[in-house]
């Protein structure tokens, strides 16, 4: 079983009605009726309001959807486009993400807040603190933070810095609760170019502003940084970032009865 993130950026807060109907009327239970025989868990998060200075670390506004996949979906005959009929895709979709006029709606190859899709295992590679977290250990929220290296740093040489310099000094942020990561799997390089996923969670928005930006640890910056500062890759190039709760705003395979409108 591997698991996939898939967060996205609205341009505009004009196009929130517009994708969030879509999302709900159309593309869940496309999605459902496409992959949902390979599909173990298929869960939307909605983002929540950035807790001030997340701008600077790659920020994206609109959610996080989880997929749980039992096998790859990019065997032949599954996606691209192995379904009796296609997908709906309302009119402004790629303007409300940001995608370039001529590019495809799964092109990963152009920068900025383009919607980022990681594939990574069903459980983290490292797990660097706070394991034996409970539910009753206080309120959380998630800072998701996706991520590559430069160009010319292989991805052994990144993880060597990440894992066992960065990851160290990290734990030692003010407030931290859980700290984990995930190592990209294929099909990763199908769609996008993004090598690791990090979750890290506080008790709130004023708890990661201790944390990250108030009063943060020491760092060794590493000699291929592409950014001045902590996390030492360029923002919305190198480095994404979106903030969740814990709770899923809907399990579509267990929750989903339909799209309801207010009567």
């Amino acid at each position: 079983m591997i698991r996939s993130y898939l967060i996205l950026n609205l341009t505009s807060w004009d196009y929130l009605p517009l994708m969030d109907r879509w999302l709900y009327k159309d593309h869940a239970m496309e999605t459902m009726n496409q992959v949902g025989p390979i599909l173990r868990r298929y869960a939307t998060y909605r983002s929540i309001p950035e807790p001030g200075g997340a701008f600077d670390y790659g920020y994206y506004n609109w959610r996080m959807t989880e997929h749980w996949w039992t096998e790859s979906p990019f065997r032949k005959g599954v996606m691209g486009h192995g379904s009796a009929m296609s997908e709906v895709w309302p009119e402004n979709y790629q303007k409300a993400l940001g995608i370039p006029e001529g590019a495809g709606q799964r092109d990963r190859k152009w920068e900025g807040k383009a919607p980022t899709f990681i594939f990574v295992p069903c459980r983290p590679t490292e797990d660097f603190l706070g394991s034996k977290l409970t539910i009753n250990d206080g309120t959380i929220i998630r800072w998701i933070t996706v991520f590559k290296y430069p160009e010319g740093v292989s991805c052994d040489e990144g993880d060597a810095w990440y894992i066992n310099v960065h990851a160290p000094e990290v734990i030692k942020q003010p407030g931290l609760k859980r700290f984990f990561s995930f190592g990209a799997v294929d099909p990763s390089s199908r769609v996008g170019p993004f090598m690791r996923v990090s979750e890290l969670w506080y008790e709130n928005n004023s708890a990661w502003r201790k944390a990250v930006i108030e009063e943060p640890p020491a760092y060794t910056k590493p000699a291929w940084a592409t950014f001045d500062q902590y996390p030492f890759l360029k923002p919305d190039v190198d480095f994404i970032s979106t903030f969740t709760l814990e709770r899923p705003e809907c399990d579509f395979l267990r929750d989903y009865r339909g799209y309801n409108v207010t009567a």
